[in-house]
This record gives C-alpha cells, structure tokens and sequence, in this order.
C-alpha cells in the first residue's frame, strides 16, 4: 500500500512541488491553470505517494467563509485528484478521511467545491443548500453557477449551521470557490 504522507507547502521541496503539480495537472486532464494551483499552496497537503510519485493529493488551505452572518473558520480543501491510472483503489477515500481528521481538529468547517457530490457525501460531506456568493470589494455578488456545487463538513462547532443560509467566500484570483 503507498504511503499516505501529511506536510505543509514548505516541507515540499522545488523538485516536489514540481512533481505534485504536474500530477494534478494530468489527473485534471491538463486543465489545471496557475490559479488552481496557486489556490493548493500554502496549507497542509495530504498525499498518496509511491516511492517519488504522487499518485493522489488534496489541500487544505485556511479560508473565510461567512454562513449567513457568521464568519466561520473555514478549511478549504484544493486539488483533490488522483492519477487516472490509480483511480479506484481507494486513494482518494483515504486522502479525504485524513482530510476530514484535519478540518475536525484545526477548523470550524471544512468546505469544497466540486461536481462529483456522490464521492464526498458517502464520507459525510453535505452539499450546501443556500444560494452562493462572493465577497469583493464592491460588496456580495452572488455566484449562482456555484449553487449546488459546494459541500461542507461540519464540526461541533457548526453542527447547528442552517445549510439554507446565504454563504459567501472571501474574493481571490481565479475561481473564487
């Protein structure tokens, strides 16, 4: 079984950073611009390595969500990919159980987001119900192609948190969610 492995951006050294992004970058089918990538860095990694290779990887970076009118500490999980030819072994399960671990013990509530819902709900992740938006420095603006695609795990710390309300990210380069 590859090693699962837990470490900052800075205990990745330049030739590792370098391999990691471009595995993500095959695992999103070359479709993984600078900003995506920038958006990975500067939090905890958690990967699936065998040997050099990363073969599945998912970041959690500190972010500001606001739940309604509660600002919530938030970790944000990024890059969750798997290599294509190591898809369905169970990677990615145990990238995002270590994950979950993460965001439990440093975090109000975790939050993602994506297209494949069905892969983060049977972990325990809920889809966010409420409408979606932005905080730029105009004011809110509504990201209503976000709706029904970002999901949450909450902690005692949000387990009342109503899933209806109005959540809003703080603003950053690329994709904002």
């Amino acid at each position: 079984m590859p090693d699962l492995q837990i470490v900052t951006t800075e205990q990745l050294s330049g030739t590792e950073r370098a391999s990691l992004r471009a595995s993500l970058t095959e695992a999103f089918d070359y479709d993984f611009p600078d900003e995506d990538w920038d958006h990975c860095l500067g939090g905890i990694h958690v990967v699936v390595r065998d040997g050099r290779d990363f073969i599945s990887h998912a970041a959690v970076v500190e972010r500001g969500l606001v739940a309604g009118d509660r600002p919530v500490r938030t970790g944000y999980v990024e890059g969750v990919a798997t290599r294509p030819r190591e898809q369905g072994q169970g990677h990615g399960s145990r990238v995002m159980q270590a994950v979950a671990g993460i965001v439990r013990a440093g975090y109000e509530l975790g939050a993602l987001g994506t297209g494949r819902q069905g892969f983060y709900a049977q972990l325990g992740w809920e889809l966010w119900q409420g409408p979606t938006s932005v905080i730029t420095p105009g004011g809110p603006e509504r990201t209503p192609g976000e709706d029904g695609a970002i999901m949450v795990l909450r902690t005692p710390a949000t387990a009342t948190l109503d899933l209806f309300a109005t959540l809003m990210c703080d603003w950053r380069a690329g994709d904002v969610w």
